[in-house]
């Protein structure tokens, strides 16, 4: 029986099929199908944002509950500047909004969180609420909450490339010390390890220029589901489909009395 009809037959239960040993330390999402959700509904575009974040919080909950460490979510893109500006304003004060009046619980439940993109567009009372925010719960450690606002995964890598070729010039580093450790510890998302899982929602089969560098080699779960009607269940489904793959980072697993060549011509071989 194929994973997916294993989910359906047991949807009431699929905690039950977690393997609470395999859980990914960080996961990362891909929030998409707010606009196409209000507008399917015949509701303003702005109703799909608001249910976006109360399912936001509770993915946050099932996260944390599962065992997840870190949970990343793209909230605003460098390219959502291109949206009207009716739009982007609603979303800047949704944000500031929502902090304002979940921050104090964020923290009572010991999550850290973070804001990672370029702040400097974004209005001085929006900018306040984020820094007061991140100082408010930097201590926490239960659970870290990474949002990334007005951020591009093109544009971190050129501001790295940038950062580390005037070190260069200045004689702090040189040229030939230049490796992905050192890149590494220059991105926006320094000190964090890699997302193992990237969920994206609505079907679209695109990773629309987020943390190019870090999701090198992240396993890549596609909803089908819009971001206001995903919940805990789909978060399970996402889970349960990581676990039921095996992460070889380019190389092969061994496989017991089995040479090189009978495992890589072998047209039924599992590991393939």
């Amino acid at each position: 029986m194929s994973l997916g009809k294993i989910i359906d037959k047991k949807n009431k239960n699929l905690g039950k099929l977690i393997n609470k040993q395999k859980v990914p330390e960080h996961v990362a999402i891909i929030m998409d199908g707010n606009g196409r959700w209000a507008t399917k509904k015949g509701l303003p575009r702005s109703f799909g944002h608001n249910k976006g974040v109360s399912v936001l919080k509770d993915i946050i909950k099932a996260s944390k509950k599962l065992g997840c460490k870190v949970l990343t979510v793209y909230a605003f893109s460098t390219e959502n500047w291109s949206r009207p500006k009716k739009e982007v304003d609603f979303l800047m004060n949704l944000f500031n909004e929502v902090l304002k009046n979940e921050i104090e619980e964020i923290h009572q439940e010991s999550i850290k969180i973070k804001f990672i993109g370029d702040l400097t567009p974004f209005p001085e009372s929006l900018k306040t609420t984020l820094n007061s925010s991140e100082d408010l719960t930097k201590g926490n450690s239960d659970f870290t909450l990474n949002v990334c606002v007005n951020y591009g995964g093109r544009q971190e890598i050129v501001k790295v490339a940038k950062k580390l070729a005037l070190k260069s010039i200045s004689g702090e580093i040189k040229p030939s010390e230049v490796n992905e450790e050192l890149f590494n510890s220059e991105l926006l998302t320094q000190g964090i390890k890699d997302p193992e899982l990237l969920i994206r929602t609505s079907g679209e089969k695109r990773i629309s220029n987020f943390l190019l560098w870090q999701l090198a080699y992240s396993e890549i779960y596609i909803s089908e589901v819009l971001w206001p009607d995903f919940n805990e269940d789909e978060f399970l489904k996402a889970i349960i489909d990581y676990q039921s793959r095996h992460r070889r980072f380019g190389g092969i697993e061994s496989l017991p009395n089995k040479s090189f060549e009978d495992s890589f011509c072998s047209p039924l071989n599992k590991y393939d």
